[in-house]
């Protein structure tokens, strides 16, 4: 099983702020424990949303629009994020609660974590074979 670890946005990181050392070493730490552990598929922060756009589908045929950011409502916003894949719940469990805090020791933040959807989860929904195919190809 497949699951994301996201880790929301705050103030400092819409602002651009950088990790202190010590987060950045925990962290390390961290990736490289579910590296050895072979569950890390990916993990990486994103740059802050005054990068980055949304694209609005409009109902009915409406206008789709883009938005530039920033984006004001900083608790719907992602910093980052680490997928691993693991046997189960309790497993993604565990690594989770080893996850370094975010923000550094002591302060709140939060990390909301989410498993992914796979191919079986589709099986039933007409058009799933142009995406077993693609999987296929990676």
């Amino acid at each position: 099983m497949r699951f994301m670890i996201i880790v929301k946005a705050t103030a400092e990181s819409e602002r651009g702020d950088m990790p202190t050392e010590p987060l950045m070493a925990a962290m390390a730490r961290y990736h490289e424990e579910l590296a050895r552990a072979g569950v890390l598929l990916d993990g990486s922060g994103l740059k802050p949303s005054a990068q980055g756009w949304r694209v609005r589908y409009g109902a009915g045929g409406a206008r789709t629009t883009i938005t530039d950011g920033p984006f004001t409502e900083t608790k719907e916003l992602i910093a980052g994020y680490t997928l691993i894949q693991v046997r189960d719940r309790d497993e993604a469990l565990e690594w989770t609660r080893r996850f370094p805090n975010p923000r550094g020791e002591g302060l709140e933040a939060e990390i909301e974590v989410r498993p992914l959807y796979e191919m079986e989860d589709f099986a039933a929904v007409e058009g799933v074979e142009h995406f077993r195919d693609l999987e296929a190809r990676r």
